[in-house]
């Protein structure tokens, strides 16, 4: 299961599971859209891996009894 870190690695900005700023590596190193194209140019800075968007995942919704 993908690892879904909720802080930038760079800039520790806040990155919740339902982020779309979220971008990872094939590693799952986690960066803000922001410090990808700034000073990441694009790049993870520890295995220089492409970033790509990371998958959202929404809050799971409160069942309703008798469903």
């Amino acid at each position: 299961m993908l690892e879904m870190r909720t802080t930038c690695e760079h800039c520790t900005s806040s990155l919740p599971a339902d982020s779309e700023r979220a971008l990872i590596c094939s590693y799952e190193c986690t960066f803000c859209a922001d410090c990808v194209a700034g000073p990441l140019q694009g790049r993870c800075p520890n295995c220089q891996g492409e970033l790509v968007r990371r998958p959202r995942r929404r809050a799971k919704e409160a069942r309703i009894s008798g469903e």
